[in-house]
């Protein structure tokens, strides 16, 4: 019984280093290809609004190298530094308009965990690619889910034509208006296996709750 007990002892450190390991190291599982509605990105930001673009459109925030256990790492990896000029469109910097800065500083914080797999030419690609894919704001207009000061909406009533679009779960973030405690659709997340080619179901462990009145404006 002894042996068996500093066996599983032995199994559980193990297995905590390797976790460890894995977070250190930059390694990940699946990527979360981030967009934001830039009219909650900028009512809801911290930042100067003579500096805002709220674009009605979705754009992109990010293609993050993601874990189950801890979705929003990696990220700040080592790696070459990099900037782009060729997304003005899907990949705006809508809160302090300095496009090159925000690309610089993805790639850095996430794009260099994915460096193996994918170089920074191919992330910035990628993440443009998969954004002309499926044109979220017209899915939504498709299914009479527009920008409205008065229309709530719940979970369900977003996600679902948006799975029936792509085939696959997406999942939304929310962000929370302090002085009315209003809930505010911020941003869509489709999920991707390793080499951000694949999209998959993404697993649920964050978002707007299922029982409250989301706003769309």
């Amino acid at each position: 019984m002894g042996m068996l007990k500093s066996s599983l002892a032995f199994l559980v450190l193990a297995f905590a280093f390797f976790l460890c390991f894995i977070m250190s190291t930059g390694s990940y599982v699946y990527f979360q290809f981030v967009q934001q509605w830039p009219p909650t990105t900028c009512r809801l930001s911290s930042k100067p609004s003579n500096q805002h673009r709220p674009l009605q459109r979705f754009t992109i925030h990010g293609l993050w190298p993601s874990n189950y256990s801890n979705p929003r790492k990696p990220s700040n990896c080592n790696g070459s530094p990099h900037m782009r000029s060729k997304l003005k469109i899907s990949w705006p910097d809508v809160e302090s308009g300095n496009d090159t800065r925000f690309w610089e500083g993805e790639w850095n914080k996430h794009g260099t965990c994915s460096e193996e797999r994918l170089n920074q030419m191919q992330y910035f690609e990628r993440s443009h690619d998969i954004w002309m894919s499926y044109n979220i704001t017209k899915i939504l207009k498709n299914a009479s889910i527009i920008p409205s000061a008065t229309q709530k909406w719940t979970y369900s009533d977003i996600v679902s034509p948006i799975k029936t679009a792509t085939g696959r779960t997406p999942l939304l973030r929310c962000k929370q208006d302090k002085k009315t405690q209003l809930l505010h659709l911020h941003e869509v997340v489709f999920c991707f296996e390793y080499n951000a080619l694949k999209q998959i179901d993404c697993n649920r462990t964050a978002g707007c709750g299922n029982q409250q009145a989301i706003s769309f404006q």
